[in-house]
């Protein structure tokens, strides 16, 4: 009789304790609920289909355009044809688990900082989970625009399957050069913007 009434009292006592979960409260949100709520460090992409405000006019000689595709921004919003983007464009496509990649991406973030008004630095996430993508724009402060391509439809459309890669878009939306040779840095970074776009990257 004694070990009934104890099993009867336990939940009794158990709530006076508190230990009974509150039926207004909300489950403990999943790591990509909790990255979803966070707000983006990434830029909007609004502004990637108006050309950078004090570009200087250039005149291609040649060259193919960005592929005939339609990505997401990681941000939300309207979706963002390749073909409207306007240049001078330097385009990275990278990823969370990629080395190469989070090495050199501050360096796009300075870049990004740096030509200002002259030069779109846009990237492009690939074959990553957002919550992760997420947070090493958080951790590295990465806040020019991110395109979303889970699909490798970029890298397919231009036949390179390397990470990082790098895409330099003229002021005509011609492809000027891909560079696939590994982490860049800011010197690197610099030459390839003055040799193939003409643009002197600020020290």
């Amino acid at each position: 009789m004694n070990m009934r009434l104890a099993l009867l009292l336990v939940p009794v006592l158990l709530a006076a304790a508190g230990c009974t979960a509150d039926a207004g409260e909300k489950a403990p949100a999943t790591r990509q609920e909790a990255a979803a709520a966070r707000p983006s460090p990434f830029a909007e992409c609004a502004a990637l289909t108006t050309a950078p405000a004090s570009a200087a006019p250039t005149t291609s000689t040649g060259g193919a355009g960005l592929p005939a595709l339609t990505l997401n921004c990681f941000t939300g919003g309207a979706p963002v044809a390749l073909r409207d983007v306007r240049g001078p464009a330097v385009i990275n496509v990278w990823a969370s688990w990629c080395p190469p990649c989070r090495k050199e991406l501050p360096a796009f973030q300075r870049l990004s900082e740096r030509t200002a008004g002259q030069l779109q630095v846009i990237g492009v996430n690939s074959q990553d989970r957002r919550e992760a993508a997420q947070s090493i724009g958080e951790d590295f402060g990465v806040r020019f625009p991110v395109l979303v391509d889970q699909g490798q439809s970029l890298q397919r459309e231009l036949n390179r399957n390397a990470m990082p890669l790098t895409i330099l878009v003229d002021g005509q939306g011609r492809v000027r050069h891909l560079d696939s040779t590994g982490a860049l840095d800011d010197a690197r970074l610099a030459e390839l913007v003055r040799r193939h776009l003409g643009l002197t990257v600020p020290a």
